[in-house]
């Protein structure tokens, strides 16, 4: 998939929306990348899994991972089109967890997914989460790439699209400074 196929996308549905925005880095932006306004389509949806999919097929892996709630529906159509299980880590007290049986076998095959990366924290957190099963990651995709800088990190990585847009802590926000209220769209 083309970054320019994937835009038409984010565009027809109404993903990329403007306002102030909290994001869950603590950060704030003037535009804001909800995917579910993109994941309500089948359609879309499974385009763009089977594009991502297709970075990471040669890895074969055996379980495709994503946060709630943002991930689920990315990580079980990417699983499926690799052929993998699907399964999430959600928030439980503020920290991630995996619940509801899910259960990583020593060594597996897993492949982590984000429908919009803009610090990488929640990759390192879920990493983190996860390896007390002694996985294999054999990657880390993502949707869109709103990662300021490069995305430093030791696994394969690929992203569809890359998406710059600035980025403010509340004190440097523009706009916190004109007063205008600010929406916590996210998950967390």
């Amino acid at each position: 998939m083309k970054e320019e196929e994937l835009l038409e996308i984010l565009n027809t549905t109404g993903a990329i929306q403007a306002g102030h925005f909290l994001l869950s880095s603590g950060l704030h932006s003037e535009q804001y990348i909800q995917l579910a306004r993109v994941f309500q389509y089948p359609k879309y949806t499974a385009r763009i899994a089977n594009a991502l999919a297709e970075n990471f097929r040669l890895e074969r892996p055996a379980i495709v991972i994503g946060i709630a709630l943002g991930g689920i529906i990315l990580a079980y159509e990417t699983a499926r089109a690799v052929g993998a299980r699907a399964m999430f880590a959600e928030r439980e007290n503020g920290k991630l967890v995996l619940k509801r049986g899910f259960e990583i076998k020593n060594r597996e095959r897993v492949l982590i997914v984000e429908d919009v990366l803009t610090t990488g924290n929640s990759i390192l957190e879920l990493k983190e989460l996860i390896k007390e099963y002694n996985p294999m990651i054999v990657g880390i995709g993502a949707v869109v790439d709103r990662n300021p800088g490069e995305f430093k990190i030791r696994n394969k990585y690929h992203f569809l699209l890359k998406y710059k847009l600035p980025t403010y802590t509340p004190e440097e926000c523009p706009l916190c400074k004109k007063e205008i209220p600010v929406v916590k769209p996210g998950s967390r």
